[in-house]
């Protein structure tokens, strides 16, 4: 036992608080002389900390807003049809009485024999249509189910397409044939359009492959207790004629994530069929337009990982490379405080402290920068995201800041702490610096080897990044296409550094060479000096490569994506300004000149029929083949077989060629120059009349066309063949610009008679809500991120390792060395890294552009002919770089300058 245990109390008490006061003392000094280093590995751990927690807060903010958009795009949330048998005031009293369910209403179908109109002195008539029977309020219940054209907002209203049919407008009488009943004339007091006609004429709890492939051209819609008494005989007569529908808005709180929003959804409607006992079956287009969230959100995910996963990673990279730029004086530093006797425990308690002051300082400068970012760029600190999932993610980069900070510092100064015996550092002077592990094992080659080998296998026709079977909950993700682009970077940096070192170990008359305009006669000597520190200029080559090869793909990849948005719109509107013809009208291509308005160059008309092959009925497309380029763009992407003006020039030179979808020709082993026999009506006789063509290639997209089966041909040949050339849309160029003045101006010359859309309205509406949203703020962060990052590899890194050597060029200046020299020494340096890291930086990076682009094809659409560089982005990037590089070395150049005796005494 101690027999004075006052004297070891006081004795422990004296040792605690000269440890604290050795703690404090060395925590002062870190502050007062290496401040210069702990502010860039504080500045490194910043970057890195606020980019996971911008990206992260964005991504779950982005996630909420695919929710948002996906409710506010669906008119009626839930279409419940009353089953056969069914009591509709019973299934409708469940429905109101659901959980969620804001308000619900009762909606009549009738299924019409035709309509009929005297206008003009002619009688019109059409086939079959649909009657609705609406309640009062329901237009405010759901605003976007009609959009109002002319005439009155209430009162018997008839949609568009049937309107320009029977040749009515407002206040002409229309009579109704309703099967079992007798003809009922009503008078129309406005003309309507149906935006989601689509959904409102659904077959309900049909598959999404049975559903009708068009909604009905004649519709009329008309007051409720109208509807009751024109439809009251149809009841008796052919019940099947009749259907009730109740119409629900929903306000339940769903969960910001789509796919949850989708499960929760989807549940509530199982619920409700449940719950109706049969009597009812749930239409859920708020279900469907979630599910197509959904797998935009998985899209925005593995964005976040492709795109910000590698930039936190870089960002950790270049911490850990400031940090190691004072290797070599920590380990002088740690073998002075075991002199003075300190344990390695304590020692490694010192290295910690470095860790807790740079992780806390780095995160929490890395908070307040991604706060500041959010609230400059897209007003809110959040970046959208509430605050609970904020906090989550800011904590969770405080957290990736500490330990960056442990890896950066902690990790090696353990590793020095190894103990080395002095007989075994006698051992190993004058011994050879044997090469890493990894390059003679060849990683960097294996690496690249495994990224290829991932890429074939994840970049083929038929693989699917995400898979989202719809109506299904279970949704799934490839991850392991990740490893493609990640073993490509990593791969690709381990082997420009196994360059970098044997071209700066070996051909030291090259070195030589390059140095002696700058150093003159210390050319050898600088050759000799990039020689001896290769290591760490070979580091400093990968750390600006990886930089810019970072900030390369990342721009190529927004900017290809761009490109293609465009292109998806131009496709789905066909050119600046497309006027749509009604089925039915006869208009020809003479009609064109009417429509030159100011700001139209030209009209090219474009044929719409439909044929039939086998049994199948698809769209057919007639064009003029010399024309049809100036008013769209056609890229040769579309097409199989040839290029676009070689097709095009085809279907010139032989007017019964026909390029043909890649499915139809799949389906019906179609080889070139296969006589291909179409069923197409006869203007005439309206009977089906065959017409051969030859098939001459594949169409795989087309302006206005579906993206599934169509044909298309020459238009001549089809109006020779049918004995009309009426024209179902006319294409309008604008060059560009005023498109929406120019389908201001058609509509009021057209009015009803047919359907204007321009090329900004239409790409506003094509894109998904991760295309249209959230990947340009996504790269928005990801570019200025880009940008720092290749500032700070190419100057800060440099920097530190200058100032690493002040002792080396005051030894040179002691031995004679002149500024000149000295300078020629730094510039040197400075030149080697630049021609390296641009060098490694532009080719690593332009092959992960195309890699990226490949693999991400699931998010383009049409996927892209060739990739779009944005050269004006990349060139700022480098020279940024340069300017960081230049600055350090001027900086260096300026510190060696400092008289050698005063420097040696400081060192």
């Amino acid at each position: 036992m101690n027999a004075n245990p006052s004297r070891s109390v006081t004795a422990h008490l004296a040792t605690a608080t000269a440890w604290s006061g050795t703690l404090a003392f060395w925590t002062g000094g870190l502050v007062r002389r290496r401040a210069g280093r702990l502010l860039a590995t504080v500045a490194g751990i910043a970057l890195a900390v606020s980019l996971v927690a911008a990206l992260g807060s964005f991504l779950t903010a982005s996630k909420s807003t695919m929710t948002k958009r996906a409710v506010r795009s669906v008119a009626v949330d839930w279409q419940v049809e009353v089953q056969p048998g069914a009591d509709a005031a019973s299934v409708l009293h469940t429905v109101q009485s659901m959980p969620g369910v804001r308000a619900a209403i009762s909606v009549g179908f009738a299924r019409s024999n035709g309509f009929k109109a005297v206008s003009g002195g002619s009688t019109q008539t059409t086939g079959p249509g649909v009657v609705l029977g609406l309640p009062n309020g329901y237009q405010e219940l759901f605003p976007q189910t009609i959009r109002h054209l002319t005439g009155a907002s209430s009162g018997v209203l008839l949609a568009q397409q049937t309107a320009s049919n029977l040749h009515v407008a407002p206040g002409d009488a229309v009579s109704i044939a309703l099967p079992g009943a007798p003809r009922a004339q009503v008078r129309v007091a406005g003309v309507i359009d149906l935006p989601q006609a689509d959904s409102l004429f659904q077959k309900v709890g049909a598959p999404p492959q049975s559903q009708p492939a068009a909604p009905p051209d004649n519709v009329i819609l008309l007051p409720a207790g109208l509807f009751r008494t024109l439809t009251a005989p149809v009841a008796a007569a052919d019940p099947a004629a009749l259907t009730t529908q109740i119409h629900v808005a929903r306000d339940a709180r769903l969960p910001a994530d789509p796919a949850a929003a989708f499960t929760a959804v989807t549940g509530a409607a199982h619920h409700l069929e449940a719950a109706g006992s049969g009597g009812a079956l749930v239409g859920d287009n708020l279900g469907a337009a979630l599910d197509a969230a959904r797998q935009d959100a998985l899209y925005a995910q593995i964005l976040f990982l492709f795109l910000g996963v590698p930039g936190a990673v870089l960002a950790a990279v270049l911490t850990a490379a400031v940090a190691g730029a004072g290797a070599e004086r920590r380990r002088r530093e740690q073998a002075v405080l075991r002199v003075r006797g300190l344990r390695s425990r304590q020692i490694a308690a010192l290295a910690g402290i470095e860790v807790a002051l740079t992780g806390l300082a780095g995160g929490l400068l890395g908070i307040g920068v991604a706060v500041l970012v959010g609230q400059l760029a897209f007003g809110t600190a959040s970046f959208g995201a509430d605050v609970g999932s904020a906090a989550v993610w800011f904590a969770a980069a405080l957290a990736l800041g500490v330990i960056v900070a442990a890896i950066a510092i902690l990790a090696p100064a353990l590793r020095d702490l190894r103990a080395v015996t002095v007989a075994r550092a006698r051992r190993q002077v004058g011994r050879r610096t044997r090469s890493p592990w990894w390059m003679r094992c060849g990683l960097d080659f294996l690496l690249l080897a495994a990224s290829l080998l991932v890429f074939r296998a994840s970049s083929g026709n038929q693989y699917a990044l995400v898979l989202a079977p719809e109506g299904v909950a279970s949704i799934s993700v490839s991850y392991w296409a990740f490893l493609g682009p990640g073993l490509l970077w990593a791969g690709s940096a381990l082997l420009l550094w196994r360059l970098a070192t044997l071209a700066l170990a070996r051909p030291r008359r090259g070195l030589v060479r390059l140095s002696r305009p700058l150093s003159g006669p210390l050319a050898g000597m600088t050759a000799a000096t990039m020689a001896r520190r290769r290591r760490t200029l070979a580091r400093s080559v990968v750390l600006l490569a990886l930089a810019l090869s970072f900030a390369m793909s990342t721009a190529t990849f927004n900017a290809t994506y761009k490109q293609q948005a465009e292109v998806d719109a131009r496709l789905t509107n066909g050119a600046d300004v497309t006027i749509t013809e009604p089925p039915g009208a006869c208009t020809g291509p003479s009609a064109a000149s009417s429509l030159a308005v100011p700001g139209v160059r030209h009209v090219e008309p474009l044929q719409h029929r439909f044929a039939y092959v086998g049994s199948d009925l698809q769209d057919l497309y007639g064009v003029r083949p010399t024309t049809i380029t100036t008013a769209t763009s056609l890229q040769d992407a579309y097409f199989s077989g040839g290029t676009a003006r070689q097709l095009m020039a085809t279907l010139a030179h032989r007017p019964d060629a026909l390029l043909v979808s890649a499915e139809t020709v799949k389906d019906f082993q179609l080889s070139p120059g296969d006589t291909v026999r179409l069923r197409i009506q006869d203007a005439r006789t309206k009977a089906l009349r065959t017409v051969p063509f030859h098939y001459a290639g594949i169409v795989k997209e087309f302006p206005t066309a579906p993206k599934d089966s169509f044909f298309v041909a020459n238009a001549s040949y089809i109006a020779k063949a049918t004995g009309s050339d009426a024209v179902g849309a006319f294409l309008v160029d604008t060059g560009g610009t005023h498109q929406k003045q120019v389908a201001t101006a058609l509509r009021r010359r057209l009015g009803t008679t047919a359907t204007v859309t321009d090329l900004t309205q239409t790409r506003s509406t094509v894109g998904s809500s991760l295309t249209s949203v959230d990947l340009s703020g996504l790269t928005r962060i990801e570019l200025a991120y880009a940008i720092v990052l290749a500032a700070g590899a190419g100057g800060i890194v440099l920097a530190l390792g200058l100032a690493e050597r002040r002792r080396t060029f005051a030894i040179a200046t002691v031995l004679g060395a002149t500024r000149r020299q000295l300078r020629g020494l730094v510039l040197s340096e400075a030149v080697v890294l630049t021609a390296g890291g641009l060098a490694g930086g532009a080719l690593s990076g332009w092959v992960l552009s195309q890699m990226l682009v490949k693999v991400l094809t699931g998010v383009f659409d049409p996927p892209p002919e060739t990739i779009a560089v944005p050269w004006a982005y990349v060139t700022a990037t480098v020279l940024v770089a340069l300017a960081a590089v230049a600055a350090a070395a001027l900086n260096g150049v300026r510190r060696s300058h400092r008289p050698a005796v005063e420097e040696l005494r400081e060192l």
